[in-house]
């Protein structure tokens, strides 16, 4: 059985131990700090005789870990060190999360925690749904208030079935065996976790969110920063918005509502050209070839979904689209309700022969290439293809 330091004292990260099982790349020490990961947080990383442990990993009573290359063998006593700046980073990490969802929960009592995520380099929350901003700034808040509060961070052993449990935040189901460490912040926040903090919210220094995504049936995760970390990225967000407000013309307090009302422009500018481009394509006038309508044009808009919605109607109605759209690069769309017309084909021939590719199937096909200024010599060639193709047909 590995006695583990870091559940006595997190801070300790150089001992030495005993090698009791050396198999393959993997060995294991009577004695270790070296944290296995969980409670979301991420394992250590470190070395044993100067030897990188790129893993380590907990099964039963043992720790093990991943000592590539080694040549270590049972009984050696070997000197190991912890990756220290990893190690802290993830324990101020890890207490900070704590604070943030505790605050959370204040905020929004019925939210719910889904996956923590506690590394060096990324550290996130994802909760069953989306959060207001308001209501992240308030939690931000309340969390800085406890980090210069300096709260104690202190741990217990508590019975799964102790009548304060029901008190304290925990995913029973995940949590094996009758005894819960429990972790607490002073009056901030106590829950049941596995995991390694710090002593002090002090130590901490400040947290920040500074984004949050959509991380789909899960929910929402929220990322956050500490430390010297969350005090560079608080100044260039700060700067991001003094660029904002400066390129709207707006004062710093009314940023937010000057982008929400470009937003609104334009959104109502998008609709106004997505309405404008929808008659341009329903009042396009067909060239006949071989008795068969032919849709065609080149229109400067990036609105693809306009585009293929025409030449969708085209091809239901028996007819052939050869619809071209200029933007940043040039998009080409061909659909086809005649047969012996295969879209696929002339299109790759076309495009290809342009420096760009084309493919699709034979009554819908779509492709593009990067310079713009081919797009009359792209059109007429394959109009030129399609009259040759419609003729045969005849």
């Amino acid at each position: 059985m590995s006695i583990r330091i870091y559940e006595q004292d997190a801070y300790v990260f150089e001992f030495e131990g005993t090698v009791t099982s050396a198999d393959a790349e993997w060995i294991s020490l009577d004695i270790t700090a070296f944290y296995p990961g969980g409670g979301g947080q991420m394992n250590d990383l470190g070395k044993i005789c100067g030897l990188d442990v790129t893993e380590v990993k907990v099964k039963g009573d043992e720790i093990y870990h991943k000592v590539p290359g080694h040549s270590i063998r049972i009984n050696d006593k070997v000197w190991c060190s912890v990756d220290w700046e990893r190690r802290y980073d993830m324990m101020l990490g890890h207490t900070a999360e704590h604070l943030l969802f505790g605050s959370l929960k204040r905020e929004v009592p019925d939210i719910e925690i889904v996956k923590i995520f506690i590394s060096q380099e990324s550290k996130y929350v994802v909760v069953d749904r989306d959060v207001e901003w308001d209501v992240i700034g308030r939690a931000q808040n309340s969390v800085n208030k406890a980090v210069n509060d300096n709260m104690s961070v202190s741990k217990i052993t508590m019975s799964r079935d102790d009548p304060e449990m029901k008190d304290i935040r925990a995913k029973m189901e995940r949590i094996d065996g009758e005894y819960i460490t429990v972790v607490e912040i002073g009056d901030a926040d106590i829950a049941a976790c596995s995991g390694i903090h710090v002593r002090e919210t002090g130590e901490i220094g400040c947290l920040i969110v500074d984004r949050k995504v959509s991380a789909g049936k899960d929910g929402y995760a929220i990322h956050f920063r500490v430390g010297n970390d969350a005090l560079r990225r608080s100044m260039e967000l700060a700067n991001d918005c003094l660029r904002i407000a400066d390129v709207l013309g707006a004062k710093t307090d009314d940023v937010v509502k000057a982008v929400s009302n470009v937003k609104h422009e334009l959104e109502t500018g998008t609709k106004q050209l997505r309405s404008a481009m929808k008659r341009l394509l329903n009042d396009m006038q067909p060239l006949t070839i071989c008795n068969i309508p032919v849709y065609s044009g080149i229109f400067e808009t990036n609105d693809r979904t306009a585009v293929t919605d025409a030449a969708e109607k085209i091809r239901s109605e028996g007819g052939i689209a050869v619809l071209l759209m200029v933007g940043d690069t040039l998009s080409v769309i061909m659909s086809s309700g005649a047969k012996g017309v295969d879209c696929s084909v002339i299109l790759k021939e076309v495009l290809t022969k342009a420096g760009g590719r084309g493919g699709g199937k034979r009554d819908f096909a779509q492709g593009g290439v990067a310079d713009v200024s081919l797009s009359d010599t792209i059109h007429k060639d394959i109009v030129r293809i399609l009259k040759s193709v419609l003729k045969q047909e005849v």
